[in-house]
């Protein structure tokens, strides 16, 4: 049969109850144009889900739900794996080129793990690494701090009176103090 430039289609019969086929004509009118898509989109739902109209509901939605938690889960390890492996070395090395200029922000939102605690003795310790160029600032700001130290407890001198408490007696200029000072306080 051919209704104006329409497609020909093949038409069978299925026995429904009077009340059935009214509340299906009112739901394919709000799903689509023809009863037909409608039944076949509801169809696609159940069949793409794998839902059966004599299980119980409830089960087939708590297996969704699992499902979905397992790739959430495992997208949250992933996410942390580049965290670790990629983001934090590349902001250390970043900080040590431009300085301490640079402050770390606090993270906005602390997230709750998902994943299971592992034993503790299973746990394989995270290796923090330092850039190169920083480790030598700190190696060379060591050093500079060991020879000054050095040099302030070489002038010191012990006295003993004869009367009252031994004490330390500091031989060095205010000059050398101040520098001493300003030393410790920038590192």
């Amino acid at each position: 049969m051919r209704v104006k430039g329409k497609y020909e289609y093949k038409y069978l019969a299925l026995n429904l109850k009077a009340s059935v086929v009214k509340r299906f004509r009112s739901f394919a009118k709000k799903i689509s144009g023809s009863q037909s898509e409608a039944l076949e989109k509801m169809i696609d739902f159940f069949e793409w889900h794998g839902f059966k109209p004599n299980d119980r509901f409830v089960d087939s939605i708590l297996e969704e739900i699992r499902k979905n938690r397992k790739r959430t889960e495992a997208n949250i390890a992933i996410l942390r794996d580049i965290e670790i492996n990629q983001t934090r070395p590349n902001n250390a090395m970043l900080i040590s080129l431009f300085g301490e200029s640079i402050k770390q922000e606090k993270p906005i939102r602390k997230e709750k793990k998902l994943v299971k605690k592992e034993p503790e003795n299973n746990k394989e310790e995270i290796e923090i690494t330092v850039p190169k160029i920083r480790y030598e600032r700190l190696t060379d700001k060591m050093e500079m701090f060991k020879r000054e130290s050095q040099y302030v407890i070489d002038h010191v001198t012990l006295i003993k009176p004869s009367f009252g408490k031994p004490y330390l007696k500091l031989e060095i200029t205010e000059g050398e103090l101040e520098n001493y000072k300003r030393t410790i306080k920038n590192l």
